[in-house]
Formats: C-alpha cells, sequence, structure tokens
C-alpha cells in the first residue's frame, strides 16, 4: 500500500500529454473478443483497469501482448469459463463481458462488477437488452448467467440514457440475427471509439454518437488496428487542476470538441481557454466568479469531473453550487475536503460551496477514483503537506499521474504506507 505525499502552493506550468480513454480501454478489450483473428488496440493507457482485463482474458484463454501502449488480442483459442467474484469484482467494466461472450459463444457466466462504490448502479436496463435480443438471464448465486441459441436483433427503448447498456447491447447486436436500434442511447465519445472499432472488425452500426443506433447484426467480425481516442476525463482534470493552481498548462493529444461541456464551464468562471488542433492551453487567472453546474449525460458537463470541479469551486470566492443528475451519492469527497478547510454543505444531489478559503494540508483518503483526483487537486492548491491514501482507487484511471504532476513542476511523490501497529 502506498499514500500521495503533495507539498502545495505551486502552480502547474508547462506541457502534459493526454493517455488513451480508460472508459474507451474498457469496452475495446472485451469489444476485440468478437473478433475472429488478433485485433491490435493502440494509445492504450497503463492502468489497473486495463491490467485486471489481461488478467481475465487470459484466465479465459486469450492470447495477449500488452507492450508500451499498445495491446494484441487474440481470441482464437477462448472458452466461455465461469468467471466469479475475485478480479471481476474489482472492475465495473466488467459487464462488458456479457454482451461480448454473449455474441461469441451464445453463453456468458460472468460475476457482478464492481468497480467504485458510487451509490446504486443497477443492471437492469443491460438485462432488458440482452432480454429483447432472445437471451435468458439468471443470478445465480451472484454470477449472471446468459444463454442465447440465437440472438436477434430487436428495437430496444432504453428507460434511462446509459452509457454501460448501449455499449453493451451493440456488443450483443453486434453478430445477432437481422437489425437492432437503440433509442434514446448514450451518445459519449466513448461509444462512437467503440461503434468504430466494430465496424472495422466488419461490423455495421450505424448512428454512433446520436439517440439512435441502427445494427445490422453480422456472422463473423474480423481483425484489425485501432487507436483509442484520448481521455476526455484525465483531460478534463489537469484543465482543472491547472486552473485551480492559477497555473498555465498546455494539455496535448486531447480533441477540444470532445472537452467542450468543460471549457465553457472553465470560461464562465474566468480561466482563459486557447483551443489548438489537437491541444488546448489553460491559463489560470487570480480572480474567478462563483457559478453553478449541474451533470448531465454528454455533451453535458461529465459526472467523472463532479468532484475535481467541487475542489476548484473552493478556490472560487462566493456561493456555487454543483448538482449531480447522474450519480447522487457521489459527494464523499466531501467530507475529506471539509477536513482541508473547505465549506462545503451537501443537499440531496448537490453541494453548497462557499469558496475562497485557504484550504490547508492534512491526510485524506479516496473513496473512489475521481474522489482522488479531487483530493490531489486540493492537495496541490493546498498550504503546507497532504497525504492521500486509498491510491487504489487513483490507479484504476490515471496513467502515471506522478510523472505527468512533475512535470508540471508539483511537489509530488509516492511513499510506502508504514503497517499499523496493533496494541
Amino acid at each position: 500500500m502506498e499514500k500521495l505525499i503533495i507539498n502545495g502552493g505551486k502552480p502547474l506550468r508547462g506541457s502534459v500529454s493526454i493517455s488513451g480513454a480508460k472508459n474507451s480501454a474498457v469496452a475495446l478489450i472485451p469489444a476485440a473478443l468478437l473478433a475472429d483473428g488478433p485485433v491490435v488496440i493502440e494509445n492504450l493507457p497503463h492502468i489497473q483497469d486495463v491490467e485486471i482485463y489481461v488478467e481475465l482474458l487470459q484466465r479465459m484463454g486469450a492470447s495477449v501482448l500488452f507492450e508500451d501502449d499498445w495491446m494484441e488480442i487474440d481470441s482464437s483459442a477462448m472458452k466461455p469459463v465461469v468467471m466469479p467474484n475475485g478480479h471481476v469484482k474489482k472492475l465495473r467494466a466488467s459487464y462488458y463481458l456479457w454482451g461480448a461472450l454473449l455474441a461469441k459463444f451464445g453463453e456468458a457466466n460472468v460475476g457482478l462488477p464492481g468497480g467504485c462504490d458510487l451509490g446504486p448502479r443497477p443492471v437492469d436496463l443491460h438485462i432488458k437488452g440482452f432480454q429483447a435480443l432472445g437471451a435468458r438471464v439468471e443470478n445465480m448465486n451472484g454470477v449472471m448467467t446468459l444463454r442465447a441459441n440465437r440472438l436477434r436483433g430487436a428495437r430496444i427503448y432504453l428507460d434511462l440514457i446509459s452509457v454501460g447498456a448501449t455499449i453493451n447491447i451493440m456488443l450483443a447486436a453486434a453478430r445477432a440475427e437481422g437489425v437492432t436500434v437503440i433509442e434514446n442511447a448514450a451518445r459519449e465519445p466513448e461509444i462512437v471509439d467503440v461503434a468504430t472499432l466494430l465496424n472495422n472488425m466488419g461490423a455495421n452500426i450505424k448512428g454512433a454518437g446520436t439517440d439512435v443506433i441502427r445494427i445490422q447484426g453480422v456472422e463473423r467480425l474480423r481483425g484489425c488496428r485501432h487507436t483509442i481516442i484520448p481521455d476526455r476525463i484525465e483531460a478534463g482534470t489537469y484543465m482543472i487542476a491547472a486552473a485551480a493552481t492559477r497555473g498555465d498548462v498546455i494539455l496535448e493529444n486531447v480533441i477540444p470538441k470532445h472537452l467542450e461541456p468543460i471549457s465553457a464551464k472553465l470560461r464562465e468562471i474566468g480561466v482563459v481557454i486557447e483551443d489548438g488542433d489537437d491541444n488546448i492551453r489553460v491559463i489560470g487567472q487570480e480572480k474567478y466568479q462563483a457559478v453553478d453546474v449541474k451533470t448531465n449525460p454528454y455533451p453535458g458537463f461529465p459526472t467523472d469531473l463532479q468532484q475535481p470541479m467541487t475542489t476548484l469551486l473552493t478556490q472560487v470566492k462566493g456561493s456555487s453550487i454543483i448538482t449531480d443528475n447522474i450519480y447522487g451519492s457521489r459527494f464523499r469527497h466531501v467530507d475529506e475536503l471539509r477536513r482541508m478547510g473547505a465549506s462545503i454543505k451537501v443537499e440531496g444531489r448537490s453541494a453548497v460551496i462557499e469558496g475562497g478559503r485557504t484550504l490547508n494540508g492534512a491526510k485524506v483518503v479516496s473513496s473512489d477514483l475521481r474522489a482522488g483526483a479531487a483530493l490531489v487537486i486540493a492537495g496541490l492548491v493546498s498550504q503546507g503537506v497532504t497525504e492521500v491514501e486509498g491510491l487504489e482507487h487513483i490507479d484504476r484511471g490515471y496513467e502515471n499521474l506522478v510523472g505527468k504532476l512533475r512535470n508540471l513542476g508539483a511537489d509530488v511523490y509516492r511513499e510506502v504506507l508504514k503497517p499499523t501497529k496493533r496494541p
């Protein structure tokens, strides 16, 4: 176990290269299993979620080669073995194996997913989609068992916009007989990324990026090479960190259009944002204006940046309100920010932030991935030393966080936690 030590008060300056999208990677890897030949995925981030997937795929008999920032997956020797909890429980996105294995083998036996504890995140929309395609779904002592003699296309309306359900249905429908139409589909860039890979493999998917996706099933899919899009959440985290520390940071390898919801809100606060073709410059200012923020499905402000944004708003004089319309329980970082001197009151799905107070270094614990990012940013702007524990959460989604922050001038390093002596 390790902790992060941050000596705060230093503006971030310089440039940082953004890694491949974590939320794409965890869907693209199971999507690659649908091919009859090898699939190479490039620009893959070195994060814990990807490493867990490597172990899961190898256990099922797939050949996986992971070097530098690329991975080759050959599923030709795979078998649909039972995957109970264990590593499956460490990975929220393990549910994408349901759709991939169902399409490839007509069956899947995979434990219920784990990942960050953000309150109830039911998988009923995934099940509804699989059943509409003709699958039988049972929960057998915590293992989701899916069976289908033959998957057939169907018209599926999602009661709620769900990225996970949209992708999972897309995976299952790619090799189903006939046409599948997903209505009220999620529109995130990561969904377009998965559809692009599947189409490169020979699938016939149209409408990804809109709220109606049409999938003409095909019998076989072939291997191909695919490059993951940049991680808009990692990019947004560094944008917010640059603004909070009143720094000057250029983000390389980004798609500015994907970052428009974040850029627009930062500009409203008073941050200077300069867009390039594949880069963005973020220039922090001394004075900021309080704002209200509401998270919504893409192209709204992303829920994954609600927690880092909360930290930034502690540095803005005046009263700001941030409302999470996606995950109402995503405020576990607030108690830790209060420990550092923040004035925040949680009311239902909203947090009221009285900004402008100086934060002081403290010992804090990350409860989930993006809460960890929020606490790291708090440490960067605070006076004194901050110790952040719970790095296993941060490592799930941020590649080389310490190295990238140090290159931007932050005084931050990892330290092994000393075991606590029992009385």
